[in-house]
């Protein structure tokens, strides 16, 4: 098993939509926050700030820590592939820098088609990562505290 790896997600959120990393494989269109692995000497808002800029080609301000989920691959629907990924992610409330259009960045994940704003209020339409995190982000601003998913996808 891999160590356990600290992940910094950005939760972008504006006219009651949020913005994701559109990607595809073999069922179809997925999403996820943008956001990635921390390394070694980085802090979680450098983490963030290198990894959208990266990702989505943005700059970002960093607000909240929002939710907090870990992943354990081996226990979910990616297990074939994740099986060996232990995962910590912390997710935060964060906005698009003044000035900033978010779109393909300077190194895209793997697999990543593009940027898109999807609609809180359609959420449940969508295969947005972690799937926990669909019912909880047009709350988000409700609870004063982050709030610990669990082990989810």
């Amino acid at each position: 098993m891999k160590p356990i790896r600290n992940s910094a997600k950005a939760l972008i959120v504006d006219n009651n939509k949020v913005l994701a990393i559109k990607l595809r494989d073999k069922v179809g269109f997925w999403y996820t926050l943008p956001g990635g692995g921390q390394d070694p000497g980085e802090t979680l808002v450098e983490t963030l700030k290198r990894e959208c800029f990266e990702e989505i080609g943005a700059e970002v301000e960093i607000r909240e820590l929002r939710f907090i989920r870990e992943y354990i691959g081996g226990y979910h629907e990616f297990a074939e592939t994740d099986g060996d990924v232990h995962a910590i992610e912390f997710m935060f409330e964060c906005r698009l820098a003044d000035g900033a259009e978010p779109g393909s960045g300077i190194e895209p994940d793997p697999g990543q088609l593009g940027v898109e704003w999807l609609e809180i209020s359609r959420l449940d339409k969508y295969r947005l990562y972690p799937l926990a995190l669909r019912p909880l982000i047009g709350r988000y601003g409700e609870r004063d505290a982050p709030i610990y998913l669990g082990d989810v996808n």
